[in-house]
């Protein structure tokens, strides 16, 4: 009997986890693992030092687990100088080598590297990504049919689908939500655990002066750097938030405080991203601490939600609406990125806090993303794709599966509304009330209009006067559009004349 050839199986840099489908479907005696850092995958986007370190360390692990596991693994490091420089060129370098003429590999994360696998000269086979609690079918079916794709729904049905946090057939506790719990403002007496920090290794430590020699003018300070690359070392840090920061999570989830960037967040989210850790056990751990008493129900329900709900939801939309969806711009927004999200100078206490922050941390809780970053972007009326590129590009968790819809879909409504009901959009009383940045802010957050005013402020009527067609009969944003019309007509114009000489200033590359 001949034997066939060998095959490449192929793990990506956000597959590190032992049993994917690739390696299930692979021959351990026969069949190789090609696994490299490349160019193409590393500065497609100016990725954040940080994000590449930490994706190289994990990899070369995941690598030397993989040979001790009996695995032939073919591993190229970006300096290799035999570097193909992409993911198909370094295919076709091992196919060459080995006479491989078949490729199987897990699905990947995102549409422009599916698209580069299918085009391969190799028989290819993609596997379905079943590390993920939803499979691409399962939501398909949930959403088939439907008038609009709202998450709450589709957490419902998971919920049900795996018995997290119910009783029976109802929710836990009788709610199936308890936001209104969980929007607690933040207070300056509140002791706030760290996440777990780990030393870098003599492997971690190669991948940081990997990462220093070739990337020095990426946005982002590479060093300290804390994160876990291990699956050891995400299960410490999982275990440590469980214990010191889940029971007060759920309060102070929406909660900013200025020179405090975790609060009682998890920090997991990169964790669970390139596979270290599993959701649906992540989730069934949370549980273990509302059962056993060591958890209040409105924190576990919070964090459940964003791995069960939101985490599932958002991969679900991204592969349902193909490769287009992260280009479009229903809203026609066409401004350029301004240079404060790259770190020039800002009078904005907010958003200087919040940029600062992700320059340091690679990370920003969804809070900081949704209602600063993002929220003055939406207000400002900056091009979504640009928009998407630099949250793509600043944040250790970024992936463009869940990036994408979070950012044109929930941040910047450039979907149309098909992630979200309404824009989240906010003047300065929003930031104010879930924070302390205001304090501190060179503009005063209670003034609408004249000297000083907040920029949230103005830029607040300027969108909604801009979109009125478009949004005054939404039943969420009537209330909005009946206060502006109260507006003395004087007001009102002032108001949009000093928002658009706001803007003229930003475009002009001043200081604002």
């Amino acid at each position: 009997m001949v034997s066939r050839r060998p095959a490449l199986a192929l793990v990506l840099g956000d597959q590190l986890t032992p049993d994917l489908s690739a390696l299930r479907a692979a021959d351990r005696e026969r069949d190789r693992v090609v696994m490299a850092e490349v160019a193409s995958e590393a500065t497609y986007v100016a990725h954040h030092p940080k994000k590449i370190a930490l994706i190289f360390a994990a990899m070369r692990k995941f690598a030397a687990r993989l040979r001790e596991a009996g695995w032939q693994v073919d591993y190229t490091t970006l300096d290799d100088p035999e570097n193909a420089g992409s993911i198909p060129g370094e295919l076709l370098r091992r196919a060459e080598e080995t006479g491989a003429r078949q490729v199987i590999a897990t699905r990947p994360g995102e549409w422009r590297l599916i698209a580069a696998l299918e085009d391969l000269p190799l028989e290819v086979t993609l596997h379905e990504d079943d590390r993920f609690i939803a499979s691409h079918a399962t939501f398909d079916r949930w959403a088939k049919g439907r008038k609009s794709l709202r998450m709450e729904h589709f957490y419902r049905e998971m919920r049900r689908a795996t018995g997290l946090l119910m009783e029976g057939d109802a929710p836990a506790g009788g709610q199936w939500n308890y936001d209104h719990d969980n929007r607690k403002p933040p207070r300056d007496d509140l002791f706030l655990p760290e996440p777990l920090r780990f030393e870098p290794d003599e492997t971690v430590a190669g991948a940081l002066d990997l990462v220093e020699a070739r990337f020095p003018d990426n946005f982002g300070a590479l060093r300290p750097f804390a994160f876990a690359t291990d699956p050891e070392q995400a299960e410490a840090a999982l275990a440590h938030f469980l214990k010191e920061a889940l029971p007060r999570f759920g309060d102070y989830q929406d909660a900013m405080l200025a020179g405090r960037r975790f609060l009682y967040h998890a920090v997991i989210s990169a964790y669970l991203n390139i596979g270290l850790l599993d959701p649906l056990e992540v989730c069934r751990r949370a549980e273990a601490e509302w059962t056993a008493g060591r958890a209040p129900l409105n924190a576990v329900e919070g964090f459940v939600r964003q791995i069960l709900g939101w985490r599932e939801y958002v991969r679900g939309i991204y592969f349902r609406e193909g490769p287009g969806y992260a280009a479009r711009n229903d809203l026609g927004h066409k401004r350029d990125l301004p240079p404060l999200y790259w770190g020039a100078g800002t009078r904005m206490a907010c958003l200087a806090e919040a940029v600062g922050q992700t320059r340091e941390e690679a990370y920003a809780h969804h809070i900081q993303r949704l209602m600063v970053t993002g929220n003055f972007a939406l207000l400002a009326g900056v091009d979504p794709a640009q928009v998407h590129e630099w949250y793509l590009a600043v944040y250790i968790d970024a992936f463009e599966w869940v990036e994408a819809p979070n950012t044109v879909g929930m941040s910047q409504f450039a979907d149309g509304g098909l992630v979200a009901s309404k824009p989240y959009v906010s003047s300065g009383a929003y930031i104010d009330r879930m924070s302390d940045y205001c304090g501190g802010c060179s503009y005063d957050v209670k003034t609408r209009v004249g000297e000083g005013a907040c920029p949230f402020n103005l830029l607040y009527w300027r969108f909604l006067d801009r979109h009125r067609a478009r949004f005054e009969g939404n039943p969420r944003m009537g209330a909005m559009y009946r206060t502006w019309e109260r507006m003395d007509a004087g007001r009102r114009r002032a108001i949009l004349e000093q928002a658009d000489a706001f803007l003229a200033r930003m475009e002009a590359d001043e200081t604002v």
